[in-house]
């Protein structure tokens, strides 16, 4: 299953797998923030979500569908943060042990929250290390299952169950949406997400956001095929920092997207600002971008959605965005 790529079926049943175990987070809406884009703006609050991020959802799609004994081996993952936390929480749940690959300057919140889970950690550098080469060892050395952050065909599926719920909560509504903007690190939210809304809304035109200095996807989608980032530049969006996209996101994405936006650090932390000031909600930066794209670029249409993917933040930069908001 990890090399065939998914469907807009898949999604649906991941939706019916998954959705005892999940919350279905609400589906907000601003009127300051509409006014201020100029177009009626609707937005998915996964910050909401268990774990505080959309990562539960592909996380438990892909384990729910392991054998007894696969997860009586235990499962492994690598991830800044978010992911790491869902996969935790997932194991937790269903009973397996959880070794997931964490960076060295992973958020402490996200470190401690992991652990918080029940999670073994193993720490590594994220600039002369390979992650996905560290989880592989331990996967074959343990007999474990492996829970890739984004390039699997059940975490891609399990991902767009986000969109799937917005879309059908619009539909019910009698609201048409006219484009959806979500984050992409490595490219498995976006992916779904555009599988799913297009199941609901064909003619909806589906944005990734990468962080500036990350536009992995945008350069591959111009190559035409996959580019791997050569530095790491700092970003506030920890979780927007995958050096490439998947094999089988991009697969997806080449022909399944409009396109993708760039958005800098002052945007974000303008967005995690205005988030918490007109929708009552805590935005990590990486969640955040989605929302900054549209505040820096505003869209066409008369209504677009916006995945307001994650909520994991420490003090210190919720405090910085909302202090330089308040000076502005």
């Amino acid at each position: 299953m990890q090399n065939v790529l998914p469907t807009a079926d898949d999604v649906v049943e991941a939706h019916l797998r998954i959705r005892d175990w999940i919350v279905e987070t609400p589906v907000l809406e601003s009127e300051v923030l509409s006014r201020r884009i100029g177009t009626r703006v609707v937005l998915k609050a996964e910050c909401l979500q268990r774990g505080g991020s959309f990562k539960i959802r592909g996380a438990l799609n892909r384990i729910l569908q392991l054998s007894h004994d696969e997860r009586r081996a235990g499962v492994v993952a690598f991830s800044s943060g978010n992911h790491a936390q869902a996969v935790a929480i997932a194991a937790r749940w269903l009973g397996c042990h959880a070794t997931i690959v964490m960076p060295r300057d992973a958020p402490r919140a996200k470190l401690e929250g992991t652990r918080a889970h029940g999670a073994e950690i193993v720490l590594y550098d994220r600039e002369r290390d390979d992650r996905e080469a560290i989880a592989a060892r331990l996967a074959a050395e343990r007999g474990a299952a492996l829970v890739p952050p984004f390039d699997h065909a059940h975490v891609i599926a399990g991902q767009g169950t986000a969109a799937l719920e917005l879309g059908r909560v619009l539909a019910l509504r009698h609201v048409k949406l006219d484009a959806l903007y979500t984050p992409c690190s490595g490219g498995g939210l976006v992916a779904g997400s555009a599988l799913a809304i297009k199941s609901v809304f064909p003619a909806c035109a589906v944005y990734a956001v990468e962080p500036v200095g990350y536009t992995r996807l945008a350069d591959s989608l111009r190559a035409g095929e996959r580019r791997v980032l050569s530095a790491h530049p700092p970003t506030l969006c920890d979780g927007l920092r995958a050096p490439a996209a998947g094999a089988i996101t991009f697969a997806i994405n080449r022909t399944g997207l409009a396109g993708a936006v760039a958005v800098d650090d002052d945007a974000v932390l303008e967005a995690m600002a205005l988030a918490a000031e007109h929708l009552k909600v805590v935005l990590e930066p990486s969640g955040a971008a989605a929302l900054a794209a549209l505040l820096r670029s505003p869209p066409q249409g008369t209504c677009v959605g916006v995945v307001l993917s994650g909520g994991n933040v420490d003090a210190e930069t919720l405090s910085k965005a909302v202090t330089r908001h308040a000076r502005n």
